[in-house]
């Protein structure tokens, strides 16, 4: 079938780190699986760690799929195979778990499709003892309700402990002769971070969900997520993979820390992997060098949420690109997620030394009013400082990106994104007359466990509106070029993220009637997902566009991403009064909850706190120990 399919190197395995897995009588054999293509799903460090991990039990084996492009996929079900894995082309079938990683809300048709492929009843009721346990994580799953009729066991959190514990489980089930589903399934109900959808019963009164509930009472009534405490005990990928052809983000990648403490009010991600984490300088340096010497890549990516917080990020850089070591030429150093209040001109100097890669700072909005009502507290001066910094170390061009249809925006804050990238693109000028800068917009999706969870989306007509409203202000600027997403596939992310367990049967309906990659633009129709909505007598109206109550159930909250609803309810009644607060990682404990209970707050490797900010226990944070700071909380702009 290769011969007749346009990348026949996406299902060949192969890659430069790949181990041949070791099957061992009675070891629970996982497939972990990235439903979207190949070369989106390859560069993902969360399937590559877990699979090192698993491996390296000896009570367990692992191997990895991916979704397959339309062209195979059509072969496949002509020839009736299932499909496989990549290391040995093992039916999928034929393992005891297929475990997702699902990082966009639009890949949940593809999910249902791998599992129809792997010829596994898409329906959790509908599996016996012979059939794989199906499982998931990632951030599209702090919100796993519209995927319950699917999923046997959901991992909420870091899944580096939890896949321990699921082998564990399933080992003991297994080799008890047990056939006994629903057994195994309550067992995993008791590990912490595992939410198992059946063991629930969902209540509604009308359009209203009422309550969320355990069905047997060893259940748990909240499932609290898992907080790895220490990076530096996981070191991984030790083995990052090495494609044999073309993949996304085609490099070394190491993560430098997780979590977030800057309070940005749209971001998921910075909510729910709180607290931050650091991993030690030195392994991070480790990391980078036998990386690169192993691999043979001259690029590596430093990860995390805000690599410019990282405490030692102007050294790692300096010691990366001096570092002649490896003998693989100039060595570039990029920066993935860079706050423009964090990179310095030191920063910007260091990276010249290397091949320039490309550079995008994230302003998010386009005033100083919507920058505090979303708690993206950078000034004007502050990202035209950063701007300085890149084009004055010879950087061309650099990527802003900005999100519209945030709560309480208006047409001058839609505008605003126009004047700084204008602003921009005339401070490069001044240091090369070819200078560019590409502004990059997308639209809002209110999000669980962040303080605009109770925000209405913006519809599809109104952001299509301040699209076409900046795109022709854009125009009036040489040098200034605009992208933007398509607010279709915005309003179905929006209506997927806070859905309950009734939009199962819309995304069944859709992907029955091939509405498979969503995520890509030539696959997208939403007119498939406004016809499922109306089929099933669901509004688009309740779960996309209007705002919350306080006091509302919503279809996460049996689920605890270790944030207090209380806080999140006053930060969005903040965000309202457009009052910001600082970053509680240098000054003030907003009692969030995020640290309750790890025996941890947010320590990171030096404590020095940005220039001008707010200092805590003077001595330790001069001397760079490692320091919880708590403080009285100061929000900014409050009365």
């Amino acid at each position: 079938m290769l011969s007749r399919v346009e990348k026949p190197a996406r299902y060949i395995g192969c890659e430069e780190g790949s181990a041949a897995p070791e099957y061992t009588e009675g070891a629970v054999s996982w497939l972990l699986a990235y439903p979207d293509t190949y070369e989106i799903g390859l560069p993902n460090q969360g399937l590559q760690i877990l699979n090192e991990i698993l491996n390296e039990r000896p009570d367990a084996v692992s191997e990895r799929t991916y979704a397959p492009w339309t062209d195979l996929e059509a072969e496949m079900r002509a020839a009736n195979l299932p499909l496989f894995s990549v290391e040995t082309h093992r039916a999928a079938g034929e393992f005891d778990i297929i475990a997702f990683n699902l990082s966009s809300e639009l890949v949940y048709t593809n999910l249902l499709n791998c599992l129809d492929l792997a010829h596994v009843p898409i329906r959790v009721a509908d599996r016996t003892h012979e059939h794989p346990l199906v499982g998931a994580g990632g951030h599209a799953t702090f919100n796993p309700e519209p995927l319950a009729d699917f999923l046997d066991w959901v991992g909420i959190g870091d899944g580096e402990e939890i896949v321990g514990d699921v082998n564990e489980v399933v080992h003991a089930w297994k080799h008890s002769g047990s056939t006994d589903r629903e057994e195994v399934l309550r067992q995993l109900s008791q590990i912490e971070g595992v939410y198992v959808p059946s063991l629930y019963d969902a209540t509604f009164d009308g359009k209203k969900l009422l309550s969320i509930e355990p069905r047997f009472p060893e259940v748990p009534e909240i499932v609290e997520k898992r907080t790895v405490a220490d990076l530096a005990d996981w070191p991984y990928p030790k083995q990052q993979l090495v494609p044999l052809t073309e993949v996304v983000h085609d490099r070394l990648s190491v993560e430098v820390f997780r979590g977030c403490t800057r309070g940005c009010r749209f971001c998921q991600a910075g909510m729910i992997t709180r607290p931050v984490r650091e991993r030690p300088a030195e392994q991070v340096r480790t990391m980078i060098q036998e990386g690169l010497r192993r691999t043979g890549y001259d690029e590596v990516a430093l990860t995390s949420l805000s690599t410019a917080d990282f405490s030692g990020i102007t050294e790692v850089v300096k010691a990366t690109i001096e570092d002649d070591s490896m003998g693989c030429g100039d060595v570039s150093v990029s920066l993935p997620s860079l706050r423009v209040d964090a990179f310095t001109v030191g920063i910007a100097a260091e990276l010249q030394r290397g091949r320039r890669s490309g550079l995008t700072f994230a302003p998010e909005a386009g005033t100083w009013r919507m920058r505090q009502v979303i708690n993206k507290l950078i000034t004007e001066e502050d990202l035209y400082a950063s701007v300085e910094g890149a084009f004055s170390q010879g950087w061309r061009r650099v990527k802003l990106y900005f999100l519209t249809g945030l709560p309480t925006e208006t047409d001058e804050d839609t505008l605003g994104i126009a004047e700084l990238a204008k602003n921009c693109v005339a401070i490069g000028k001044k240091y090369n007359s070819g200078a560019s800068v590409t502004v990059s917009v997308g639209g809002f999706v209110p999000k669980p466990f962040t303080p605009f969870q109770w925000f209405g989306q913006n519809t599809i007509e109104e952001l299509n509106r301040k699209i076409y409203l900046l795109r022709d202000e854009v125009k009036k600027t040489k040098g200034v070029q605009m992208k933007w997403h398509d607010p279709a596939a915005t309003f179905v992310e929006g209506m997927s993220s806070r859905g309950d367990r009734r939009l199962g049967a819309v995304i069944e309906q859709v992907w029955r009637e091939g509405g498979t990659f969503q995520e890509w633009s030539e696959h997208f129709d939403v007119g498939r997902w406004n016809q499922a909505m109306e089929d099933h007598g669901l509004s688009v109206e309740w779960y996309t566009y209007r705002h919350r109550e306080e006091d509302e159930v919503f279809p996460w909250d049996h689920l605890n991403a270790g944030l207090h609803k209380d806080f999140l309810w006053q930060d969005w009644r903040d965000a309202l009064d457009e009052v910001g607060l600082e970053d509680c990682r240098w000054t003030p404990c907003y009692d969030c909850g995020a640290c309750t209970g790890y025996g941890i707050e947010h320590v990171v490797a030096s404590a020095t706190p940005p220039a001008g900010g707010s200092q805590g226990t003077g001595q330790d944070l001069a001397k760079g120990h490692e320091v919880s700071v708590q403080l009285l909380a100061r929000p900014v702009g409050a009365t």
